[in-house]
Parts: structure tokens; C-alpha cells; sequence
């Protein structure tokens, strides 16, 4: 494949995967965005409705018209932060709520520093849209929540939920699946994420600053140097509570990373994490299967293999590696790019009713029972990674 038709693939796949939202996820009785979509197109309209996804598709159409222009993209962006204003924000305690109902009454009302970071990664990209100031005003004010409630001072880093009052609680955890620690890396990387992105608005001191730290942050405890993964859960104190691999995380690390550092201009840093992301990038190669697609995790204390394909992994491998490719000029990771694009067309691109699945198994059949809509399934991945290669080729 030459890098003509893959822009131009890409570009299609955007508008495909846009236009899927636009048509099968608005809900038009409750209002915002449908809380599940299955993988026939149906709408549950008593689903709640969960903050990280309006965010998700705030910033991804946000972001999809400011490269493409294309009109009806705004509107969207528009719906999504309007609905995260009126329903998700906290007027009492400050902060978002995790969930509401379909009808937009809170319902989950913990704080979870994960999901503040993507309200301020998606209103930093709407204020570049619209240039519109509360966007901007609620982007710094979830900053200084955060500087202030879950930056841990005597130690480092951020620590990981709070209750709705922000007072200490019980269970920190973003799903089921995860260890109930103080810090992990996932929540790390997304304020990293966030911050990066609200920098470009608002180029504060300070908040490079925080920037700066949560790179060291990574260098010191997050990236294994010997190995190059990523350790995922932590006690407030950085002691290691998990040796599970988590193949996407790696590899969408190896860019956002590097990316954090290129946009505050640290010189050292930005060599620092280019040298991480090839060895990030070489280490994730171990859970490429021979299809092209990448592997869910590894757990190495017991060798067992999570053999399954996400839809998330795919796309963050789809840019890990060609950035690979940009920083180290090897055309290997180029061709692993191709290969994990040709994977997803095949598998798990849903040719028939549109957008991605949201992964398949061994054999390649659909894992069942899964959102193809929901509370975690959200055009942020594989919106994002065609835009990023989209622009990286235009610069090109």
C-alpha cells in the first residue's frame, strides 16, 4: 500500500465512522447522545449515559471539523458539550459526574479524575473550534480541581477517584476489570492526554510544569526500562501492584508521550520519549498476532495470553507505529501499520452496518454481547487515528 491510498482510505473511514454516529447515536427523545447502541443499530434509550463518552464525542468531532471543515460536524460537537454543561457538570461540589440517567439526572456522582481529564481534552479541542469562552473557563477550572484534589504533593502524581464532596472513598476504580490502587497509569496518561491538549489553548507555566512532571512521572515509574511496557497499577507510594500487559496501553503511550513533550518544546524531553517510543513500539510487537492485529493483554505470572482483538488497541497501534516509523525511518513499522490496517478492514470494521466492532476472538468471530455504542465504546479511538495519520500525512 503507498501512503497516498492510505490517507485516502483513512479519510473515507473518518467520514464513515462520523457519519454512523451522526445517524445511529443522537438521542432525539432524552436529548445528548444514546447511552448503548448494539450491534443491529439499537438504540437503548433507558441506558444511562456516561460522562467519558459525551467527552469522547465532543473531542472527536470537535477535532474532525477542525481538520476537515465539514459542517455537519459542528453541530454535533456543539450537542455533546452543551448536553456535558447541563447535565454532567457539578454546579454544587465543582467537577463531573460520572453518569446520569437517560433523562440527565446524576446518577453516579463520584469523581473520577479519569473522566475530568477527558472533559478537559475535549473542551480544549471545542474552544479551538468555536472559540467559545465557557468551554475554555470549564477546561481550566477541571484543571485546577485536579491540581488541587488529586495531585499528590508529597509523592507525585494524581491520585485516582474521589466521592462526589471530593472526601476520600472506598472504591477507586474506572470498571470492574481494574485493581482498586491509589494511582495507575491509564489515569496518568489521559491527564497527560488532556493537559497536553489544553496547553494548546492555554500555554500556562504552570501547567507545563505539570506537564513536565507527568513525563518524569512516566520515565521514573510508569515505563518499565528493561522490558519497555507499561506497569498499570500503583499504590500512592509508586510500589507496583500488577504485572498484566496491556498491549494498546503501550503502544498509544509510545505517541502521546512523545507528543506531551513536542508541545511544551523540552528538547531533553522530547529526546527522552522518542527513545521510549521505539522501545515501546518494539516491545507491543510481541502481542502482534500474524493477521496483523494486536492481542488484548498479557499476564505474565500466569503465561496466559488474553486472545482477543479490541477495536481500541487496533487504532492506537495503527498510529503507534507509524509514528515509529516517522521517528526511527525503519519501513518494518510502517509495514506493521499496514498490516494492522488491513486487519481491521477485514475484521473488525463492521463492512455490512457500519462503524467497528468492538473486537473479535481466535477465530475472528464477533465477541458477543458487546456495544457497538456505549458507556466505553466511542469514535475516539479510531476517529483519532485516522485523523493523526490524516495529518501527519498532510505535513508530510
Amino acid at each position: 500500500m503507498d501512503l497516498q491510498l492510505f490517507k485516502n482510505e483513512l479519510q473515507q473511514e473518518l467520514h464513515n465512522v462520523l457519519s454512523y454516529w451522526i445517524k445511529y447515536t443522537v438521542d432525539e427523545v432524552h436529548g445528548g447522545f444514546c447511552g448503548k447502541v448494539d450491534n443491529d443499530n439499537k438504540c437503548y434509550r433507558d441506558a444511562p449515559k456516561g460522562c467519558v463518552l459525551n467527552a469522547r464525542i465532543l473531542w472527536t468531532f470537535s477535532a474532525a471539523y477542525n481538520l476537515t471543515r465539514e459542517p455537519q460536524y459542528a453541530p454535533v460537537a456543539t450537542r455533546a458539550f452543551e448536553y456535558l454543561q447541563n447535565y454532567f457538570v457539578d454546579i454544587q461540589y465543582g467537577g463531573v459526574y460520572w453518569s446520569v440517567t437517560n433523562r440527565g439526572e446524576p446518577l453516579d456522582t463520584k469523581k473520577q479524575i479519569y473522566a475530568l481529564a477527558f472533559v478537559i481534552y475535549a473542551c480544549s479541542e471545542y474552544y479551538r473550534m468555536q472559540q467559545w469562552p465557557p468551554a475554555k473557563k470549564l477546561a481550566i477550572q477541571l484543571y485546577e480541581l485536579i491540581q488541587r484534589y488529586s495531585y499528590d504533593r508529597e509523592r507525585g502524581g494524581y491520585l485516582e477517584a474521589f466521592a462526589r464532596d471530593w472526601q476520600p472513598q472506598a472504591d477507586l476504580r474506572l470498571s470492574n476489570k481494574d485493581a482498586n490502587e491509589k494511582k495507575t497509569m491509564n489515569t496518568h496518561l489521559h491527564i497527560l492526554e488532556a493537559y497536553t491538549s489544553l496547553y494548546g489553548i492555554w500555554p500556562h507555566a504552570q501547567l507545563a510544569r505539570a506537564i513536565t512532571l507527568l513525563l518524569n512521572n512516566f520515565n521514573d515509574h510508569i515505563i518499565d526500562k528493561q522490558t519497555g511496557h507499561l506497569h498499570l497499577f500503583f499504590d500512592e507510594n509508586w510500589a507496583v501492584k500488577s504485572d498484566t500487559i496491556s498491549y494498546g496501553h503501550d503502544i498509544e503511550a509510545s505517541w502521546l508521550l512523545q507528543e506531551a513533550a513536542e508541545a511544551i518544546g523540552n528538547d531533553p524531553l522530547i529526546k527522552k520519549m522518542k527513545v521510549h517510543a521505539l522501545k515501546m513500539a518494539d516491545a507491543v510487537t510481541g502481542g502482534l498476532d500474524t493477521d496483523g492485529g494486536l492481542w488484548y493483554e498479557y499476564e505474565p505470572s500466569h503465561q496466559r495470553l488474553i486472545k482477543e482483538k479490541h477495536w481500541w488497541p487496533q487504532a492506537e497501534a495503527l498510529v503507534g507505529y507509524f509514528n515509529a516509523w516517522q521517528v526511527s525511518g525503519n519501513d518494518q513499522y510502517l509495514q506493521y501499520a499496514f498490516n494492522n490496517w488491513a486487519f481491521m478492514k477485514q475484521y473488525i470494521r463492521d463492512n455490512k452496518k457500519g462503524e467497528w466492532f468492538w473486537g473479535v476472538k481466535e477465530d475472528h468471530s464477533v465477541m458477543p454481547d458487546q456495544d457497538k455504542a456505549g458507556f466505553w465504546k466511542c469514535p475516539y479511538h479510531n476517529g483519532r487515528a485516522c485523523m493523526e495519520i490524516i495529518k501527519r500525512l498532510l505535513i508530510k
